[in-house]
């Protein structure tokens, strides 16, 4: 089920362009118009929902999924650590506005491509 007014619903019905880098029945994932790192992807699920405080049960695995997607995305990428671990990246969800949530529609940051600090923000 998509929002009709939601910005990502509309990249996932094709409505907005973006520049995808991966896309199955599940989820989509896109360069962010307003990168943070030389790498700033955001995947996404196909189905709205608003973010981590709307989670249903049924939606586990969807989230599981996400994951794995950034981890495939950073390794096509070239961004994933090697052997050493040299390399590497960062996974945010912003959940809530004051957390820096700007979209309601759940989205997860996969960040690289520089050394990153911490803490963030």
């Amino acid at each position: 089920m998509q929002e009709k007014d939601c910005i990502f619903c509309k990249i996932v019905r094709g409505e907005v362009p973006a520049k995808k880098v991966y896309e199955d029945d599940k989820v989509l994932a896109f360069h962010d118009i307003n990168p943070v790192a030389p790498v700033h992807i955001l995947i996404i699920p196909k189905k709205h929902i608003m973010g981590i405080q709307t989670l249903e049960p049924e939606d586990e695995c969807l989230v599981g999924h996400m994951f794995y997607v950034a981890r495939k995305i950073a390794e096509d990428l070239g961004i994933a650590p090697d052997e050493n671990l040299n390399k590497g990246y960062r996974l945010v969800f912003n959940v809530g506005k004051d957390a820096g949530q700007s979209v309601f529609h759940l989205h997860l940051h996969l960040i690289g491509g520089r050394e990153m600090s911490w803490p963030p923000g």
